[in-house]
């Protein structure tokens, strides 16, 4: 009876545990399922691997309104990257940036003409406050023109492979608010436009290749000409104002954006531990409620995902170790990642991740061997990630639809000398006469 009851209590032990992993797995899905925020638009994008964790009409084409300015900021530190400006450099203010700062209808800061502002000086205006004359002023120092920086703006999306997009000017007011000024060579009654998933890619680069970017969207406050700037974004580290209840741990950017015709819109971005994630909520009904449905993209982000190392470093998947060499001192070589592999997995599907093998043709012989010599660590293919689950929005760069890392040889594997080569070709020679032969006789009886 004691071996019985032991069985019994080990059944019930293993089904509780398979009920629990399937109840969680179930969980998550239900959740993803149910999900949904008060927004036309929406996204949210792993910030390291580029992995879509939510959309919702994301590529749909909506005017951007200042986070138009997300590319301007690119182009501007581009520009310092490359040497053409720098943070020091200085300009005067230009009739056309002028007009728009003067006029009170459009946010901003009061310039002055006939004196020097820092490129510095000019970004904080743009980055902080979102100021449009700053903004106008920096592209005329990055080209000339805005117009000339507007054919700049479109051709860095076509680099970047922005999916959906048009850029009319550098600031995101529409082109017929700009009046006369607007940009030579573009529609004067345009907009802006990009999709949540072009915002979204968008922020992605500026933030991996320009993470300076968030030191200005991170700062609260700061100053030009006497004029205080104090940052758009109410979801930043307040302390005692208002805004302090819209606050999220880890946010330090991104940009906001309204005119009448993109609504409200918000593009986020939060770091926690090891993970970041980007947001971006286009055309919302109110100042507040853009911020309250950022915060809920966060949150679904944070709580229903965490990072994980899915695969060590040097990996090798079972029974695939090796691959077959030709004109080698041996006769095969070994294989193996040269990186691990992360993901941000929803809660309960981390059993429903594997990995394959794909090998470069251009490496192979027509019998599928690789041809020594083969140094160590050689590329020769890749390790591809794969997820079988239900839900896949999969990733924010349109020539990506999965993770992988590179495939290595573990060992070098010299070329045979001419000799033993010879006489494996004599070898091969004779054999391939012998089973002929074998053929022959075979086919007389």
């Amino acid at each position: 009876m004691k071996v019985r009851t032991q069985k019994i209590g080990l059944f019930v032990l293993i089904t509780m545990v398979m009920l629990s992993i399937f109840n969680v797995s179930t969980t998550s899905v239900q959740a993803a399922e149910n999900f949904d925020v008060e927004a036309e638009s929406a996204i949210i994008v792993d910030a390291k691997t580029g992995k879509i964790l939510f959309e919702k009409q994301s590529d749909l084409k909506l005017p951007p309104a200042s986070m138009t300015k997300m590319m301007t900021e690119y182009l501007v530190l581009e520009a310092i990257d490359e040497g053409q400006i720098s943070w020091d450099e200085t300009t005067t203010i230009g009739d056309y940036p002028y007009s728009i700062s003067a006029n009170v209808t459009f946010s901003g800061i009061g310039l002055t003409q006939n004196k020097e502002y820092t490129v510095r000086e000019l970004y904080e205006g743009m980055a902080i406050i979102s100021d449009n004359a700053t903004t106008i002023a920096l592209a005329e120092m990055v080209a000339g023109t805005e117009a000339e920086f507007v054919k700049m703006m479109n051709e860095k999306a076509e680099e970047m492979e922005l999916p959906e997009y048009q850029f009319v000017n550098s600031t995101g007011l529409t082109n017929t608010d700009l009046g006369e000024n607007y940009p030579e060579g573009t529609d004067p009654d345009a907009d802006n436009l990009l999709s949540a998933r072009s915002a979204a890619l968008l922020a992605y680069h500026l933030i991996n290749d320009y993470p300076e970017a968030l030191e200005y969207s991170s700062s609260l406050t700061s100053s030009l000409d006497g004029y205080p700037l104090e940052n758009l974004n109410w979801m930043l580290p307040w302390d005692g104002n208002n805004f302090e209840q819209f606050g999220y741990e880890g946010i330090d950017g991104l940009k906001t954006g309204y005119t009448k015709e993109a609504g409200y819109c918000f593009t986020g971005t939060a770091q926690q531990n090891d993970r970041r994630l980007i947001t971006v909520v286009m055309k919302t009904s109110g100042k507040e409620v853009r911020f309250e449905e950022t915060k809920k993209l966060m949150e679904y982000g944070f709580d229903q995902f965490n990072q994980q190392e899915l695969y060590p470093n040097e990996y090798q998947i079972e029974g695939q170790e090796a691959l077959p060499v030709a004109k080698g001192k041996e006769e095969e070589v070994e294989i193996k990642s040269n990186a691990a592999i992360s993901a941000m997995i929803r809660n309960g599907e981390e059993e429903m991740y594997d990995v394959s093998y794909e090998i470069n043709e251009e490496k192979l012989n027509e019998d599928g061997e690789l041809v020594a010599p083969i140094e160590e660590g050689e590329v020769i293919g890749k390790m591809v990630l794969y997820y079988s689950g239900d839900i896949d929005y999969g990733y924010i760069m349109q020539n990506e639809q999965s993770q992988s890392v590179d495939l290595v040889s573990a060992n070098a594997v010299e070329k045979s000398n001419w000799f033993m080569l010879t006489l494996g070709a004599i070898g091969d020679f004779f054999g391939n006469v012998f089973t002929t032969v074998v053929d022959t006789v075979k086919g007389w009886f």
